[in-house]
């Protein structure tokens, strides 16, 4: 069963998240336009199926909604992998958006960690703050135990850019939850 569940309610989010890391649809609702895009990107061009329902305090601005999406979804991949036998383990993928290129390099490995190489021209993209994908990426590999580099070369638009490097995760993430004929985790340590 490689899917999970996850609801996580806080004083700041309520977020209700399914996830299939084999398929299915695509629904994503969390009051931010352009970050219910990317998280569609990604989980088409992951091949996932995904559902996510946030409320959040977007009076306040994005950040709390944005970094908790991070949260749950990395909590349902960590979940969802169990104890990470019979898969691929590590995943790369370029993504070329117009005048961006996006990069990821993964390691499902247990061992969160976060590499994080772009800079982005303008501050906002509608109502996503540019900044804020660095601390998605960074709530996601923390709660899904991923080792994450993540790579901007170049680029002059900010939503090429981030939509590069979320469509870059996703296919990175199809590649390494790819189901081998073993199922034992690929490790020398004979655990992950």
């Amino acid at each position: 069963m490689r899917n999970a569940q996850i609801s996580r309610k806080t004083k700041e989010t309520d977020i209700k998240l399914s996830l299939e890391l084999d398929g299915g649809e695509v629904s994503i609702n969390t009051g931010i336009g352009f970050f219910d895009h990317m998280l569609t990107a990604f989980a088409v061009h992951g091949g996932f199926g995904l559902s996510v329902e946030v409320s959040g305090d977007l009076e306040v601005d994005c950040h709390h909604t944005i970094e908790d999406t991070g949260i749950v979804l990395g909590r349902a991949f960590d979940k969802a992998l169990g104890d990470k036998g019979g898969i691929k383990r590590f995943g790369s993928f370029y993504v070329p958006m117009d005048e961006a290129l996006g990069f990821c390099s993964l390691d499902i490995s247990g061992r969160p960690f976060l590499v994080f190489d772009a800079s982005f021209p303008e501050e906002r993209i509608g109502g996503y703050d540019s900044c804020m994908t660095e601390e998605f990426m960074r709530a996601f590999a923390f709660n899904s135990g991923i080792t994450l580099h993540l790579q901007c070369p170049y680029g002059k638009n900010s939503h090429h850019i981030t939509e590069a490097l979320y469509k870059a995760l996703g296919h990175s993430l199809r590649e390494a939850v790819t189901v081998t004929a073993s199922d034992k985790p690929l490790s020398t340590k004979g655990v992950l």
